[in-house]
C-alpha cells in the first residue's frame, strides 16, 4: 500500500505542481487530483507520484429535476472518460442530493434511476468509483452510501465490482458504526482508503448530546462531542485496519484527508498534521525488504 494525500489548504495556495514538489520531497508515494487533466496528470508523474482518486464535477446527478440529472450525467460521463484516457483509475464520488432536506429514501429511488447509467459508463472505460461516506451537513444529514444499510442497498441495486467504497473509518466512528465490522462486511469493495480518525470527547458529549453544540463552535471540523483527527490521535485501531486491508488484499494508495482542528491554522501546521499522519500509519504497513 502506498500513502498519499487529499488536497489541504495550504496546496491550494501553492497549486498542484507545488503541492506535488511538496509531496515527492516529503516522501509521499501518491496524490488525490482535481478533476484529471493530460496537465495534471503529467505533473504527477514528473514528481514520481501515483494517482489516487479523481474528483469531477457533476452537479444535478441526485436532483429531483430530470433534466439536471440528464445533464449531470453526460458531464460525468465526459470526465469519467477523461480520468481513464489520463491514466487514472478511481473516481471519488459522494452521494449526496442537491436539496440537503430531501430524505434519503427519496434520494435512493433517484440514485437507482441515474446510477446504472453511471457504473456502466465507468465499466465501459475501466474506471473503479469509491463512495465516499460523510454523511453531509448536520443536521440533515442526508448523503448515501454512509451506514452498512445503505451501502447494502446500493450494492443489491447495482452489484458491479466497478462500485465500491473509499473506506473511511472516521465518519464511521463518528455516527456510532462499528468501523472494523463495516471494513469486514465490504472489504472486497473497498477501492480507496482514507486516512482520518475521530475523537470523541465524552465531557463535551454529556454536556450537548449527540445534537452537538448550541453555543459554542470548539473545534473546526467537529461538533464538539466529536472532531476528526489525525491518525494516532483518535479511536481508530490503525494497526487492526492495515492488517485488515492486507488480508482482504488492497494494494491500493491510502490518503491522508487532513481535517484537524490542531493541525489546520498554518501551512506549518498543516504540513506537520501530513507527516505525522503519514508516519503513524507507515509503521504498521509491511516493509518491501
Amino acid at each position: 500500500m502506498r500513502i498519499g494525500t487529499r488536497m489541504p489548504g495550504f496546496a491550494r495556495e501553492i497549486g498542484f505542481d507545488g503541492y506535488c514538489a511538496w509531496l515527492a520531497e516529503n516522501e509521499f508515494d501518491a496524490v488525490d487530483t482535481p478533476p484529471l487533466t493530460a496537465d495534471i496528470a503529467r505533473t504527477c508523474k514528473r514528481h514520481g507520484l501515483a494517482i489516487g482518486t479523481s474528483d469531477a464535477n457533476a452537479g444535478g446527478l441526485l436532483s429531483r429535476d430530470a433534466a439536471k440529472r440528464r445533464k449531470g450525467l453526460s458531464e460525468l460521463k465526459k470526465q469519467l472518460t477523461a480520468i481513464a484516457k489520463n491514466g487514472g483509475h478511481t473516481y471519488f464520488a459522494i452521494l449526496g442530493p442537491d436539496e440537503r432536506d430531501m430524505p434519503r429514501g427519496e434520494t435512493f429511488e433517484i440514485f437507482c434511476k441515474i446510477y446504472p447509467k453511471v457504473v456502466e459508463h465507468a465499466e465501459k472505460v475501466g474506471i473503479n468509483i469509491a463512495i465516499e461516506p460523510w454523511p453531509g451537513p448536520s443536521p440533515q444529514l442526508p448523503n448515501l452510501g454512509c451506514s452498512p444499510e445503505s451501502l447494502r442497498r446500493i450494492f443489491e441495486a447495482i452489484p458491479s465490482p466497478n462500485l465500491g467504497i473509499c473506506y473511511d473509518p472516521s465518519h464511521f466512528a463518528r455516527l456510532q458504526i462499528d468501523y472494523a465490522r463495516l471494513l469486514h462486511e465490504f472489504a472486497d469493495r473497498v477501492h480507496h482508503v482514507h486516512l482520518k480518525d475521530t475523537e470523541i470527547n465524552q465531557e463535551k458529549l454529556y454536556e450537548s448530546g449527540i445534537a452537538g453544540e448550541s453555543y459554542t463552535h470548539t473545534y473546526g471540523f467537529g461538533e464538539g462531542w466529536w472532531r476528526y483527527t489525525i491518525p494516532g490521535e483518535g479511536l481508530i485501531d490503525w494497526q487492526l485496519i492495515v492488517r485488515r486491508l492486507e488480508e482482504s488484499g488492497y494494494d491500493g494508495v491510502m490518503s491522508v484527508e487532513l481535517e484537524d482542528h490542531h493541525f489546520w491554522a498554518t501551512p506549518e501546521l498543516q504540513q506537520e498534521g501530513l507527516i505525522r499522519s503519514r508516519d503513524y500509519v507507515a509503521q504498521f504497513l509491511k516493509s518491501d525488504d
